[in-house]
């Protein structure tokens, strides 16, 4: 069944200890579509300005995305953000941040989009990501993503997106922020209760944890080698996980430990090169063999 995704594509600079990349191919719809492609079919609702490169775009064809629903916007500018990781590439600083297009309406819904089941609602503004999840009525799997910024600044409208949803997806410090509680499970439990079915925690070097109506699952992160640029990491995390369970139908609690081991896999060959370089080279056969290893690695007898 296929996915739809909203959320920003952008124009990236992203500065790390391992170099710099300017004006790269960033935002949190592309890196998820980009990861959600290599288990099922994708499609994308956004927006970006006139100045968005040719280049650029191609680089959805080549993951097979549907952009039917990626409006080129004459009049505007694409989002752009400019970022600079720290020599742990854990933390990082927002050095320059052009909302842009991204403070503006969403395209519309491309009619053969509706029969969508699955829908993802990337990192962007609550009232954009409502006004999607609000077309999709029937839809079998509704999860989120959110930020620090809209925690702040567009706190009702989140509170009210997460009543109509089904599962959210948040960094460590964003569940801290949005709940008042340091302990991650604590966390967990008072973001149930506003409302949606699980939600994932991630921890970055640290994995992850789900608390589902069912159960707890705990994974680790992936032992990486190579990290050039995190950019993405949790974009890509979500499309793969996203992307096993839309290909699966399955939405048990093994299911999802299974989506989230392969969210893993995926965002641990998106570190590996500056934007989507290191995706644009990467097979199903490549993460399947080290999601593999990761099981091994996880099993006790």
């Amino acid at each position: 069944m296929s996915l739809i995704v909203t959320g920003s594509i952008g124009i990236d600079t992203v500065i790390t200890p391992e170099g710099k990349a300017d004006e790269v191919l960033g935002g949190s719809c592309t890196y998820f579509a980009a990861a959600a492609s290599f288990f099922c079919d994708v499609r994308l609702v956004a927006a970006v300005g006139e100045d968005f490169p040719d280049s650029h775009e191609a680089v959805f064809k080549q993951f097979k995305i549907d952009t039917s629903g990626l409006e080129k916007r004459q009049g505007s500018k694409t989002f752009r953000w400019t970022g600079k990781y720290l020599e742990n590439m854990n933390d990082r600083e927002t050095l320059e941040v052009q909302p842009n297009v991204l403070a503006e309406a969403l395209p519309p819904v491309p009619a053969d989009f509706r029969d969508s089941g699955y829908v993802f609602l990337a990192n962007t503004h609550p009232a954009g990501q409502m006004e999607l999840r609000q077309q999709f009525p029937e839809a079998k799997l509704v999860v989120a993503d959110t930020m620090d910024l809209w925690i702040d600044t567009a706190n009702e409208e989140l509170r009210g997106l997460l009543k109509q949803i089904d599962g959210l997806v948040l960094n460590d410090s964003e569940a801290k922020l949005l709940t008042g509680r340091s302990n991650h499970v604590a966390a967990a439990e008072a973001i149930i209760d506003m409302g949606p079915k699980f939600v994932v925690i991630k921890k970055g070097e640290h994995g992850c944890l789900l608390l589902h109506k069912e159960g707890v699952v705990a994974l680790p992160a992936y032992p990486a080698r190579e990290v050039h640029d995190p950019t993405g990491a949790g974009d890509s995390y979500a499309g793969g996980m996203m992307g096993y369970l839309a290909a699966s139908g399955d939405l048990s609690l093994a299911s999802i430990k299974k989506s989230l081991a392969y969210g893993t896999i995926v965002a641990s060959f998106n570190i590996e090169a500056f934007s989507l370089e290191r995706m644009k080279r990467l097979s199903r056969k490549e993460i399947d063999d080290r999601y593999a290893g990761f099981a091994d690695m996880l099993r006790i007898d």
